[in-house]
């Protein structure tokens, strides 16, 4: 079996009180795409940026290619690329010109044509780089990872900004990578692309790994089924608890928001009515009743009771 692309082994990053990356392990695997998810201050860029060498680790250790990201760098740097979220390029460059210098950086680049094609970065003309749209921006900054032909591509939200169709065009070239053998490690505030895209999924909040596995794992709960009930105006303080007394001891019943349950466990079509019963005795006005299975959302915010805000 190969060596992870990625192994992160009781990391710790501090900054003045505050602990941003607390005794954090965890691994990716090879031509893989895994998405790093958390609330705003969990600790993943910190993570990241730690895995790209932009920090050295206070305690624990990081492994990237087998490598030192700080100490080995000279060695890694051609191996991996890096998209970052905002910047990365100088403002008055033009898109063409940002990305032929740092093709030229690099051993045995792609083609850049080929990727400003792919990218429709074409269209950015002779705008330069503070000019451009956001959207503009973020794929430039992705051209500009991927032209080195990289083992290992780190990008941070890579299709904020994106209209549906260049998103598309983005889940297209991942793919595309990872077919390759390519390891795709993102950060992302769009579940769905999470979902659709990444065959494992890490959940950080407050510095600590608090769910691993793949999107299937996630969200399936084994043989559970899950019904989600919404409703027109917030519930009753007393909601979850009144609920699960209703259905049952096998039943656990989650609020994720205040116009929102999720009932997990042997669900069926009888199930569905005892909620149906519940919300008419205790006055409550379903906007929706759904059985099937959780999504990652409905996993995030049960996991950190947080919603995962860009």
């Amino acid at each position: 079996m190969s060596e992870p692309a990625v192994v992160v082994d009781g990391l710790v990053m501090q900054y003045a009180a505050t602990t941003a990356v607390d005794h954090l392990s965890l691994t990716v695997d090879r031509g893989t795409i895994t998405a790093v998810l958390g609330p705003n201050g969990a600790g993943k860029t910190t993570t990241l940026e730690t895995c790209e060498g932009y920090r050295a680790p206070q305690q624990g250790t990081v492994r990237v290619l087998g490598l030192d990201p700080r100490r080995q760098a000279r060695e890694l740097l051609p191996r991996i690329g890096v998209m970052l979220q905002e910047g990365g390029a100088w403002s008055g460059a033009r898109a063409p010109e940002m990305l032929r210098h740092v093709a030229a950086l690099h051993a045995h680049p792609l083609d850049p044509g080929l990727l400003e094609e792919r990218l429709g970065l074409a269209d950015c003309g002779r705008t330069p780089y503070r000019r451009l749209s956001g959207g503009q921006k973020q794929r430039l900054g992705l051209a500009m990872a991927l032209v080195g032909r990289p083992e290992v591509v780190f990008v941070d939200e890579p299709t904020a900004g994106l209209d549906p169709a260049a998103r598309h065009t983005v889940w297209e070239l991942f793919a595309e990578l990872r077919a390759d053998g390519v390891t795709v490690v993102l950060t992302t505030h769009y579940m769905e692309e999470a979902e659709r895209l990444s065959d494992r999924i890490h959940i950080i909040d407050r510095g600590r790994l608090i769910a691993s596995g793949t999107p299937l794992e996630l969200t399936r709960g084994g043989a559970l089924s899950t019904i989600r009930l919404v409703v027109t105006k917030p519930f009753p303080p007393e909601a979850p608890v009144s609920l699960k007394t209703a259905l049952g001891p096998e039943i656990e019943v989650v609020q994720l928001d205040e116009l929102t349950l999720i009932v997990t466990g042997p669900a069926d079509a009888s199930t569905l009515a005892k909620v149906s019963r519940w919300c008419e005795d205790n006055a409550v006005l379903p906007e929706s009743l759904t059985l099937g299975t959780r999504n990652l959302e409905d996993v995030f915010l049960e996991l950190t009771g947080r919603e995962l805000l860009p």
